[in-house]
């Protein structure tokens, strides 16, 4: 037979089917896991439905058109005075929004520690660097639109559905980046003005946005091999 359990302020939870219920029903956490990082894990399962599908409907797209679709090697270059650099653009946001995720890794293990200092300074380096990569990517999108000529609905250099296909899939992700952004500017304020510290000191939520930021540095990755790679 499974041993209770026991809760952070010595409170015994029955076991099976009866603990199951009062865990729910204490509105405090489901299966030991505080509801915030919970509801964070269900919200980021929904969002990869919703990018796997426009995955998916890109690759088809991609595969059954019969229009010459754009090579991204040479739609995403940049001269820098001399030659065009094939997908240079693209590797410096990659590798911002990578080290992004390395300064929000830090700046939860600092939240751990209590350091409220270092934990403010790391979470606004990865906001800014989440801010550097949506500017980048507004310059990327006004080159292409202003002069590439690409639109939604169609693209002088081939396959209509490239346009389509881009703004929608990328659009979305940047979406996310700038809410990131966003969230952990305010998360990061909080930690500086002490706000966790008055509510028994717990930075638990550094780690929900945490998870929130390698989401979306996750999903970029898969957008790069797909839709710069391929």
């Amino acid at each position: 037979m499974s041993e209770a359990a026991v809760t952070s302020s010595g409170e015994v939870l029955p076991s099976g089917s009866k603990g199951f219920v009062q865990d729910f029903s204490s509105d405090m956490q489901a299966f030991h896991v505080p509801w915030g990082k919970a509801m964070m894990w269900i919200f980021l399962l929904s969002d990869t439905f919703i990018f796997s599908c426009f995955l998916v409907g890109y690759m088809k797209v991609r595969m059954s058109t019969t229009d010459p679709w754009p090579i991204p090697s040479e739609v995403f270059a940049l001269s820098f005075g001399g030659d065009p650099i094939p997908l240079i653009l693209i590797a410096i946001m990659t590798f911002i929004l990578i080290t992004s995720s390395g300064t929000m890794a830090l700046a939860v293990n600092m939240g751990y520690r209590k350091d409220k200092k270092k934990t403010f300074w790391l979470m606004v380096a990865t906001a800014v660097l989440g801010a550097s990569f949506v500017g980048m990517q507004a310059f990327e999108w006004t080159k292409l639109i202003v002069d590439e000529g690409v639109r939604p609905w169609g693209n002088p250099m081939g396959a209509a559905q490239f346009g389509s296909s881009f703004f929608m899939i990328t659009g979305f992700h940047g979406m996310h980046v700038s809410a990131g952004v966003i969230y952990l500017l305010v998360v990061a304020n909080r930690v500086r003005t002490g706000f966790y510290e008055r509510r028994g000191n717990n930075y638990e939520i550094v780690e929900i946005a945490g998870l929130y930021w390698h989401f979306v540095d996750l999903v970029w990755v898969f957008i790069f091999a797909f839709f710069y790679l391929w």
